[in-house]
């Protein structure tokens, strides 16, 4: 099957079979992203060894399912390892075999362990296993490549990532699968022969992100309101229940990760990690820092620095469409369908809500647009620290040529159009900003307008216009 987009990983993917040393690549991301669909299809299901971990499953269950693909991959043993030593024990006799399996570019074994933090069960001893199988035979086997996976993003980045002990240095390459692009959904859309406007598509990713599985769950037979509908307001929709899988599947003990995620979907403007910590659920010390680091890592937040750079002022916000969708709607559970809630007042603040959310994830499309691609940059976000003032600018672009960009993002059903009231507010916030801060490069208000942009006598005051189209750029 075709790879939609991924050309980054895959030319990661690529330089791993190229290499000339053992590589030990870790791929991980939030669930449902397409990690194991993008390893299998870009070597073509064919590994030296594959195998992958069971959900809620014990060690002896797991262990099972391990000796499963070393019989099928040529293994002589046919009792079941009684412990992750001689599994791996077994998985070196394996890949020193004369008939196990190669690949064709470069000769070089592969090893693609799937949902590895499943095997990890208690007292197993299988991280002290696989340190042992990569420290003592595996790191000096320069024909190897071994990859590892998983959703478990708190199990990935712990014990494999930030881990000072056996693994610290072992890992040789990180792939941090992220959400497809809208040029990328486009792309999907048009594989599965689902015919939409790309005003239909910002609008499924407003909803959905870019979740390749959710995605693919679409009929193409359907609206996109009617498949909003069947997938998330139904009982048996298949996303009626993902948020909290999504969340359980991600982390061993999710409730103060969710509890971050339902103060920031409170409070669009976001969060400082000191506003946080005063959240009962939520506490403060070393557990906040580790659940924002992951939950950034994940892709559902992102951590902004205030552009005044006061102390404490890095301001977290929810960037996930999805998750952001199904606490306003499906969680709250005030309507059944999602054609109750279409036009409703909180529809319509979702909606601007949401958009921003696009927009915060395509800031290099955005850039690309305004031609400055090729210029270094910073990106930030700005709140007034004037008391009284509710003054703030989601993102702003700060440009080493000297110029900054406070970008303003609207959806509107129609070709946006200032008015005297909205034009009075861009002045007021840029000239808010401008004493604030005291910068000295000059300022460009540019409009990101989801659905065009209405010339008029106020349009003066928009340096650059961006629109829904041009968020699309590959």
């Amino acid at each position: 099957m075709k790879i939609v987009g991924r050309k980054r990983e895959k030319e990661s993917l690529m330089k791993c079979l190229y290499s000339k040393r053992p590589e030990f690549l870790v791929v991980y991301g939030r669930r449902r992203v397409g990690k194991t669909y993008l390893i299998k299809e870009f070597f073509n299901k064919q590994f030296s060894f594959y195998t992958t971990g069971l959900t809620d499953d014990k060690m002896k269950g797991q262990l099972r399912a391990f000796n499963e693909s070393l019989l099928f991959y040529g293994s002589e043993e046919k009792e079941q390892p009684k412990d992750w030593f001689e599994a791996f024990s077994r998985l070196r006799q394996l890949l020193e075999s004369d008939t196990v399996y190669r690949e064709p570019i470069n000769n070089r074994r592969l090893v693609f362990l799937d949902e590895l933090p499943w095997m990890d069960t208690a007292r197993s001893d299988f991280k002290s296993a696989l340190d042992y199988f990569w420290n003592s035979w595996g790191s000096s086997q320069e024909d190897l490549v071994l990859i590892v996976c998983g959703s478990a993003t708190s199990w990935i980045i712990s014990n494999l990532l930030t881990n000072k002990k056996g693994f610290h240095n072992r890992v040789t390459k990180r792939i941090h699968l992220n959400p497809f692009s809208l040029s990328e959904c486009e792309e999907l859309y048009e594989l599965n022969d689902i015919a939409m406007t790309r005003k239909q598509m910002i609008e499924s990713y407003m909803v959905f992100g870019g979740i390749p599985h959710y995605l693919n769950l679409m009929d193409s037979r359907l609206s996109l309101a009617q498949n909003i509908n069947e997938l998330c307001f139904k009982e048996y929709g298949e996303l009626h229940n993902e948020y909290y899988n999504l969340f359980y599947s991600l982390f061993d003990k999710p409730g103060k990760h969710m509890a971050i995620i339902q103060a920031l979907s409170a409070n669009a403007e976001g969060l400082t990690r000191t506003e946080l910590s005063k959240v009962k659920e939520i506490g403060g010390g070393s557990v906040l820092t580790k659940n924002l680091r992951e939950l950034e890592e994940c892709g559902f937040i992102r951590r902004y620095s205030n552009f005044t750079k006061e102390e404490n002022s890095a301001i977290y916000q929810l960037i996930d469409p999805f998750t952001l969708f199904s606490i306003r709607f499906i969680e709250s559970k005030k309507f059944d369908s999602w054609n109750e809630y279409i036009n409703s007042p909180s529809y319509n603040a979702w909606r601007g809500n949401s958009f921003e959310l696009v927009c915060l994830n395509h800031v290099d499309q955005i850039k690309a647009s305004l031609g400055i691609s090729g210029i270094e940059t910073n990106e930030f976000a700005w709140k007034s620290s004037k008391p009284g003032q509710a003054a703030q600018i989601d993102l702003i672009i700060d440009r080493k040529d000297d110029v900054i960009n406070l970008c303003e993002m609207k959806y509107t059903n129609e070709d946006y159009a200032l008015d005297q009231e909205e034009s009075d507010k861009l002045l007021k916030r840029m000239n808010l900003f401008q004493k604030e801060t005291a910068t000295k490069k000059a300022i460009h208000i540019t409009l990101v307008s989801g659905n065009g942009f209405k010339q008029n006598k106020y349009s003066g005051i928009v340096q650059n216009v961006i629109t829904g189209e041009d968020l699309f750029q590959g």
